[in-house]
């Protein structure tokens, strides 16, 4: 004789199916909505994107084209609040004019925190995009910076943490190579160059070839005026490294639909 099972095995098994069934609608329908936000987001990004050009525009610079990221997940609940937890913004081959020369950027990135823009004015484009802290790092090639000093032949590097020079030179009739390192500081939007300790193999043992090279020292130490930086950003600090000097600048309380 057959054996016979419990009625009641087969509901369990119907309400298996149906737990499972609700579980991958639950999982569908949270992907639509990651999609969806993602969506919204990648919207967003292109339109600050569009502004960022505008203003660079504005400034008379070039770079190729900015790549924005909002930051911090869901971008809708932060849509509906009022309130971005981050924008950031990369921006490559950057050149901007100063004082009639150019000065190469490989990379500038911008990151905007907390920033606060009602949905009225995502909506309308009137009102207020406020930013309350705003970081920029931004490194300026070595090649553009021999080039305002306007010294033939001269290079710029970094050598133990400090901004060296080399450059031929010719004093009493001698041709000479010299050698040395930079101090820098950073004032008023500009970089000083300072190069106090110049020396030169072979140079002449007499003191007019000292004050020669002292008189050199002094001709390419200058001050590099750096490009108008968006977003308000003043600049705080320079360091040479490898690729070039990294320089550093930051901003509060700025309205970011206005930059400039």
């Amino acid at each position: 004789m057959a054996e016979a099972y419990p009625a009641e095995g087969r509901p369990r098994r119907r309400g298996r199916k149906v737990l499972i069934g609700f579980v991958v609608l639950l999982l569908v329908l949270g992907g639509l909505l990651v999609v969806a936000d993602r969506v919204a987001a990648g919207v967003a990004e292109r339109a600050i994107a569009d502004q960022v050009r505008q203003e660079l525009a504005k400034q008379d610079a070039q770079s190729a084209a900015p790549k924005v990221e909002v930051g911090g997940f869901p971008f809708l609940n932060q849509v509906l609040a009022g309130r971005y937890e981050r924008i950031s913004i990369q921006l490559t081959d950057v050149k901007g004019n100063v004082q009639g020369g150019a000065v190469d950027v490989p990379r500038l990135d911008v990151d905007a925190r907390n920033v606060t823009a009602s949905l009225d004015t995502l909506r309308s484009g009137r009102g207020d995009v406020v930013a309350q802290t705003v970081d920029g790092r931004g490194t300026v090639t070595y090649d553009s910076l021999a080039k305002l000093i306007e010294r033939p032949g001269l290079k710029l590097g970094e050598r133990n943490g400090k901004l060296a020079v080399t450059a031929p030179v010719d004093i009493l009739g001698v041709k000479l190579t010299v050698n040395g390192t930079a101090d820098l500081t950073v004032a008023g939007g500009k970089v000083a160059l300072r190069f106090n300790d110049l020396t030169a193999e072979g140079l002449p043992n007499v003191a007019l070839a000292r004050t020669l090279l002292a008189n050199y020292a002094k001709s390419i130490s200058i001050d590099v005026p750096l490009p108008e930086l968006p977003f308000q950003l003043n600049l705080r600090t320079v360091e040479p490294k490898p690729e070039g000097l990294v320089v550093t600048a930051d901003a509060k309380d700025v309205p970011i639909n206005s930059a400039g």
